[in-house]
């Protein structure tokens, strides 16, 4: 079954009970904000908790449809103008009105959780204004960098997996012992040598929640920075959650997912090997890993991108949606950074003389 055999669902607009306006999302809050006349209305839970799946469920899901399959066409609820898009979640292009779609009539796996926006507009504005004034060996007139020409909140998915792995390695034990030699010159001197003993064993580790992007939109050096997300914050999906904001879909299927979180994972086992090893230092040899219990679920986090204009020039930057962490591209002052090199080495210079003074 692909996305064209599904009967489309109703697009969602949340309407504002005291004016009829429609509603977005209030960052910070389990609410949803008129933008007109301010009114906030409560997001009523749903009953449910979040949930791991097993991995195995993944075989009985039908593949979604390659584009142009995946693109969702809105009917906005406000000026009924059409808008095509792929995301979840998105903006009329005429009226601004938050439009989302219902996941379930799209996608092969339905977001099992939302990390709400915790850090809203004005907060992530603070953050990049802070971060510019932080910033070394950056122009003076960036400090006062405030406005951001676009700034746009959106969801990223992620998939999180959890496993327990059992790890049989094999390797080698080093033994450090010191030898009493002598120089080229007669004089003795303690030389360390190791002593090299093979063997093998197994660790075990559970791991939880080992987090994947689930799109190549942005690469993934540059999410990792964002790092770390609260998850023990989500909530189970919900519509409203996404009123006001891009949500965007999935590229990343989660059997890719799985093997990325893999992954992640060996380097963690490979120093649970070497602890176990044990002595001085440590060779791993081989290690077979043997995962049980794999589960994992669709996250959406949320992250504000803004761009920033310096110089004649685009400067991107991400803000976490949640902790308020800023990472992204900065202009660098050549002035700056030849007075401190130029200060460096005349420091250097000035403890040399004085050293010299002082022997004679």
């Amino acid at each position: 079954m692909t996305d064209q055999d599904v009967a489309p669902a109703p697009d969602r607009a949340f309407q504002c009970e005291a004016c009829g306006g429609v509603s977005e999302y209030a960052p910070g809050t389990y609410a949803l904000r008129c933008p007109y006349c301010k009114h906030e209305q409560d997001i009523t839970p749903i009953p449910r908790q979040v949930t791991e799946h097993p991995i195995g469920e993944l075989a009985v899901l039908p593949r979604r449809a390659s584009p142009p399959g995946r693109v969702k066409v809105y009917t906005c609820p406000g000026c009924h103008a059409v808008t095509e898009s792929d995301t979840l979640s998105d903006k009329c292009q005429f009226c601004a009105t938050p439009l989302v779609a219902d996941a379930s009539g799209t996608e092969r796996v339905v977001p099992e959780a939302v990390l709400p926006f915790g850090v809203g507009r004005e907060q992530a504005r603070d953050a990049l204004a802070e971060w510019t004034r932080s910033r070394w060996f950056a122009p003076n007139e960036l400090k006062s960098v405030t406005e951001a020409e676009t700034f746009r909140g959106s969801y990223l998915p992620h998939w999180t997996y959890d496993a327990q792995t059992t790890t049989q390695y094999t390797g080698e034990r080093g033994e450090h012992y010191w030898v009493e030699e002598e120089d080229s010159e007669g004089r003795s001197r303690q030389v360390r040598h190791t002593r090299w003993h093979h063997t093998s064993g197994t660790v075990g580790r559970f791991f939880d929640d080992v987090l994947v992007p689930g799109s190549g939109q942005v690469p993934v050096k540059e999410l990792d920075k964002l790092a770390p997300w609260p998850l023990e914050e989500t909530v189970p999906y919900q519509e409203e959650y996404l009123a006001g904001f891009r949500t965007v879909r999935y590229d990343v299927e989660p059997e890719a997912g799985l093997e990325s979180a893999k992954a992640r994972m060996a380097p963690v086992i490979r120093a649970d090997c070497k602890r176990d090893i044990g002595g001085d230092e440590q060779r791993v040899h081989s290690m077979s890993t043997l995962y049980s219990g794999l589960t994992y679920k669709l996250v959406l986090l949320p992250v504000w991108f803004l761009t920033y204009l310096h110089a004649g020039k685009a400067w991107p930057v991400m803000v976490n949606a949640c902790t308020g962490e800023v990472i992204g591209e900065r202009p660098y002052s050549a002035v700056k950074i030849t007075l401190t090199s130029v200060g460096g080495a005349l420091l250097i210079a000035l403890v040399v003389l004085l050293v010299v003074m002082l022997r004679n």
